[in-house]
């Protein structure tokens, strides 16, 4: 018996042990001519395995490049497309630094520290106090989010007085905009057949 274990790695699965048999058969064809022939039939039965995806504009050319991946880029053809880099296909991508900004109120998040440090660095005047208002409206609502209970005008105040170092205030007869608690969520009951 043949199990696929035992058989020979699919290089791109998606494409079955047919087509890698094809490819495989290329490789060992000695005619440039003949193997370019043989080299475009492949292709043409690769597209016709993804039919939906032949809008894409780069289709062909990304078939292309498979087909020199599943020949492990040793497939000498002409190809309308350059032949692609196995360094390049198989690098691994830069490590995504983690961001590593200490958070002081974790309930408001991050973006209302960013938010508070573009507020300090914009000149005096109507905009800045509007996006005052705006960001400490938010914070209400960040709040609210992670703690049920009703939460204070006073409480908000104080946080952004402290998050920006005193540099933002409101003025003392500011109202906070209503913030409508959220429903907490309740499960739907089973359906029980009725007893006869």
């Amino acid at each position: 018996m043949d199990y696929n274990t035992q058989r020979k790695h699919l290089v791109l699965p998606e494409y079955g042990r047919h087509i890698q048999q094809m490819v495989d058969q290329l490789l060992e064809v000695e005619d440039r001519e003949e193997r370019n022939k043989t080299a475009k039939a492949i292709i043409a039965v690769m597209g016709n395995m993804n039919p939906h995806l032949r809008d894409i504009n780069d289709f062909k050319h990304k078939l292309w490049d498979h087909l020199h991946i599943m020949a492990n880029f040793n497939l000498d053809i002409d190809s309308p497309y350059p032949k692609p880099e196995a360094s390049v296909i198989y690098e691994k991508p830069k490590q995504v630094p983690y961001p590593s900004h200490p958070i002081k109120y974790k309930h408001y998040g991050r973006s209302i520290s960013l938010m508070i440090e573009q507020a300090i660095e914009m000149e005096e005047g109507e905009l800045k106090e509007a996006l005052t208002r705006l960001i400490a409206n938010h914070m209400k609502k960040s709040y609210l989010i992670w703690n049920k209970d009703s939460v204070s005008d006073e409480d908000i105040i104080r946080d952004m007085a402290e998050l920006s170092n005193g540099k933002l205030t409101l003025a003392a007869d500011f109202k906070f905009n209503q913030v409508k608690e959220s429903v907490p969520y309740k499960p739907r009951k089973k359906f029980q057949p009725r007893k006869k």
